[in-house]
């Protein structure tokens, strides 16, 4: 949580999450932030001024024309720390990315000085539109830290991606938006990440791979980024888009993430491999797609074990350079640490992030559970919440 009273804009837009964006005015004023809700004609259909009101404990903000000798349209984004919206439309994330003013909101967007924050939220087609894919470029281009969306109950019985990230998770995000805007800490330094999860192919239609979806990988690169690194990613079958200004480099299978790092990582600062690299691969990949009828219903595989990435690079190390391993594990508590002990021995590295994962847990999530270790201080550090607020927290460690 941020210590230090902040001004916070919330803005709230003409969706049906704004419902939720009660909980995140809460969540700002029991932090004991001062908060300004500007909220949409729009908005305002779906929850009252009232309870806008009520939660934030100060006027709701609306009119454009509204306190015009206190140019109000200018002063808000002026005097604001930090602007959030939730939940960003469509139509909202187009007019930011276009640098329009229709109303109070966009003015106050245009005005401000600090960092801004969005939270996407809208049917799972108009997502993954690209007008839509357009603007969500363009905006995290410019600075713009968006949280989300996630996968879930949309509006009526639709499910999947495009539902807006919960309460907590943009409150973190925000903290994190606004201790990223004073840090520089990584000026000058090169940092290379591997991220998202290998495949190593069956056949031409078929692969063993993970639930890897890179979320942590991307807001690594983020964050470093943002505190001044110059970055490179190093993907594997993202699930997320990459952040702007970050090197992308494309991989499949482990065999050719280790070809790419190794070759790569001797230019590199600090090496973060928090990529799940897939332990085993086929011993003879079929040239053909495999067939039920040609294996009487009993297909039987024969896996070999693949490199081990972070040891090599252990191994190789240049002086001074800094690396970083990621253990995940569906272990808990004493035993999660133990195991993770024994691998940060075992792999020489220089610090060992260890996460808990399980069928809803770490992997494809918004948030993360992590501890922080080294060889010679053991637990340096155990962080709860948003990728984002945790990635800061892993830079934080070796920065």
């Amino acid at each position: 949580m941020s210590r230090t009273p902040l001004r916070i804009v919330v803005g709230i837009t003409g969706g049906i999450a704004a419902y939720k964006a009660v909980s995140v005015v809460r969540e700002f004023v029991k932090d004991g932030h001062h908060v300004d809700v500007i909220a949409t004609e729009a908005s305002l259909q779906f929850v009252g001024r009232p309870t806008l009101e009520a939660i934030s404990r100060n006027p709701v903000h609306v009119g454009l024309y509204d306190d015009v000798a206190q140019v109000r349209h200018v002063a808000l984004g002026q005097q604001a720390d930090v602007i959030v919206i939730a939940p960003a439309t469509a139509n909202t994330l187009a007019q930011l990315a276009a640098g329009l003013a229709p109303d109070l909101l966009g003015n106050t967007v245009l005005a401000r000085r600090g960092p801004l924050v969005v939270a996407p939220a809208m049917h799972t087609e108009m997502w993954e539109n690209a007008a839509t894919q357009a603007n969500i470029s363009t905006l995290r281009s410019r600075g713009v830290v968006v949280v989300g969306p996630g996968v879930g109950q949309l509006t009526g019985s639709d499910s999947g991606l495009g539902r807006m990230s919960e309460p907590e998770e943009i409150v973190e995000a925000t903290y994190a938006s606004i201790s990223s805007e004073v840090k520089h800490d990584l000026v000058g330094k090169r940092i290379l990440i591997t991220g998202g999860g290998t495949r190593e192919p069956l056949d031409p239609v078929r692969f063993i791979g993970n639930r890897s979806s890179g979320r942590q990988a991307v807001a690594l690169a983020q964050r470093a980024f943002q505190r001044g690194a110059e970055v490179t990613l190093i993907a594997a079958h993202l699930e997320v888009d990459p952040p702007e200004g970050v090197k992308v480099i494309n991989v499949s299978t482990a065999a050719q993430m280790q070809e790419v790092v190794l070759s790569a990582a001797s230019d590199f600062d600090i090496v973060i491999m928090a990529a799940a690299v897939s332990d085993y691969r086929v011993d003879t990949v079929s040239g053909t797609k495999l067939k039920k009828s040609e294996n009487e219903g009993n297909l039987q595989l024969s896996l070999v074990e693949n490199p081990d990435i972070l040891k090599e690079l252990v191994q190789n190390k240049s002086v001074g350079q800094i690396i970083v391993g990621f253990a995940a594990e569906t272990l808990s508590g004493k035993e999660l640490i133990h195991v993770a002990q024994e691998k940060l021995a075992r792999k020489g590295c220089d610090f060992l992030v260890v996460n808990q994962v399980g069928w809803e847990q770490g992997f494809g999530t918004e948030r993360n559970d992590v501890t922080v270790l080294s060889p010679t201080a053991g637990i340096l550090v155990e962080v709860s919440g948003s990728k984002l607020a945790v990635a800061d927290k892993v830079l934080d460690t070796f920065a």
